[in-house]
């Protein structure tokens, strides 16, 4: 699972980085055409959080504990809630979206495979 987190967390920047150029195309669009479509904006945020979820995939990806896989599954969920949700216009955020609940259910898989730490001898 250590190889897959990292391949997928180096994939997840480099998707971010399309993610931000496209909000940036869909909110002059909405500027331009004075919609009120705010998924331009979302898909900034939505960018944002799936790079701390893939920077923390990385950084936690050979840890025993289950804090870094809990913690990316939080971000990356939020990510993909708030890009569903706020789609409107630009329908390429709702693909995004998915990718960000992909990447949870890894994190939530990586929490059930994980094997358990080892326990420190006690009293000395």
């Amino acid at each position: 699972m250590e190889t897959t987190k990292l391949v997928l967390g180096i994939l997840g920047l480099v998707f971010s980085i399309v993610i931000m150029f496209q909000s940036c195309a869909a909110s002059v669009v909405n500027a331009l055409d004075d919609n009120g479509d705010v998924g331009g904006f979302a898909g900034y945020l939505v960018a944002f959080l799936l790079i701390a979820g893939s920077i923390v995939m990385i950084a936690t990806r050979n840890s025993t504990r289950k804090g870094g896989s809990i913690a990316a599954l939080v971000i990356l969920a939020l990510a993909g809630i708030m890009a569903v949700t706020n789609a409107g216009v630009y329908k390429d955020l709702t693909l995004w979206g998915a990718l960000c609940f992909i990447y949870a259910v890894v994190n939530l898989l990586s929490l059930i495979v994980k094997k358990k730490s080892p326990k420190l001898p006690e009293g000395k």
